[in-house]
């Protein structure tokens, strides 16, 4: 399963600079002026868990494989992207195809980088690619009640039901309400999955700011920081200038040295990527042999059955039950063997819900 988070923001704000950090590549084009990326460019980042390592050592493991991340870096948007102004609808469409949205706010002032506006105002900022945001979608649900609106004459209670549900939903953008906070039966929901809209995907506001900043933040960020708790969204702070000068650095011994010097533990593009796991919900799950040690994503609240159907499809038609083993008994007690004798390992049907770092061994038959 890949989980995709589209990075955007206005023009010039350090999205394709924080990209290219994230990835540790130079895909996205960075320049001084509107448009540099055209065409988005997707990086796939490995999600670093420390006890993928551990258990991979402990089952001396030929392979340790990691879960990622795609992350989309979309062009920048504008004012009056949603009727076309700076190749907006192209960029929009883009943004639809995301699992979550990455939105890179300029939190730093800097003469040699031109700006949309006259002064850095990052809520201003957001402001307006919220709007184009809202009307895009608002655009899209229009054409779906002209296309409902005949049939709804007919009586069809299906339809109906659709035709009411956008009429909702066009009504709570209107007034800016959020429309995650309506109540929705599993049908609605899934209708309301089929519309694809840009404006329930969950956000995640990276402010970025000046390497002097980088710690504690400034006036800026501290704005975005309470318009993300406000708005029930995450936000970080990374200086993507300074990210990636730390990514050109191909030792980990270099990149940690210069990391001490700054008072970090860590490069805080870490904070994106765990911050964009947590965002869409996910955990990890292992499986751990000889063979190979590896992480698995799923969704919260995914069953057994469903978590070994990530591995393969036959796994999940054929589940007999499962054999699970909580992370910390397996580090804590070295092994599958171990466990075993403690009576550590238990035994689960196809209803169990998966928990965040369980240790599964899918007993299956096809």
């Amino acid at each position: 399963m890949g989980f995709k988070c589209g990075i955007i923001g206005l023009p010039n704000v350090g999205k394709s600079t924080l990209f290219n950090a994230l990835t540790e590549s130079n895909k996205a084009e960075v320049a001084n002026y509107p448009f540099a990326t055209i065409e988005p460019n997707i990086g796939r980042v490995a999600v670093l868990d420390k006890r993928l390592k551990i258990l991979s050592k402990i089952s001396k493991s030929t392979k340790t494989i990691p879960t990622y991340i795609d992350f989309v870096d979309i062009a920048g948007l504008v004012k009056g992207a949603s009727t076309g102004e700076g190749l907006g609808n192209k960029f929009l469409a883009h943004i639809r195809e995301v699992d979550a949205i990455v939105h890179v706010v300029r939190c730093f002032e800097d003469e040699n980088i031109t700006h949309t506006s006259s002064s850095i105002e990052p809520i201003n900022d957001i402001e307006t690619i919220n709007t184009e945001l809202k009307l895009a979608d608002l655009e899209t649900l229009q054409i779906k009640i002209n296309n409902l609106q005949k049939k709804v004459k007919n009586g069809d209670k299906k339809t109906k039901m659709q035709f009411e549900i956008i009429n909702t939903i066009i009504k709570k953008i209107n007034n800016d309400e959020k429309i995650i906070d309506f109540y929705w039966t599993k049908e609605q929901k899934d209708f309301v999955h089929t519309l694809n809209l840009i404006t329930i995907k969950p956000v995640l506001f990276v402010c970025n700011v000046d390497e002097n900043s980088v710690n504690n933040g400034n006036v800026f960020s501290n704005k975005v920081s309470e318009r993300a708790k406000k708005e029930n969204h995450q936000s970080v702070i990374v200086s993507a200038a300074l990210e990636s000068q730390i990514a050109e650095f191909k030792n980990e011994k270099d990149k940690m040295e210069l990391l001490n010097d700054l008072n970090l533990n860590e490069t805080t593009l870490q904070k994106v990527i765990y911050a964009g796991y947590n965002l869409l919900n996910l955990i990890t799950f292992f499986t751990s042999e000889p063979k190979e040690t590896r992480a698995w994503t799923i969704k919260k609240n995914t069953t057994a059955s469903e978590a070994a159907g990530k591995i393969h499809t036959d796994f999940e038609k054929g589940f007999i039950r499962a054999e699970t083993i909580s992370c910390n008994d397996f580090i804590n007690l070295k092994g599958n063997t171990a466990c075993r004798e403690a009576g550590k390992i238990k035994l689960e049907g196809k209803d169990y819900v998966v928990q965040d770092g369980d240790v599964f061994h899918f007993l299956f038959n096809i």
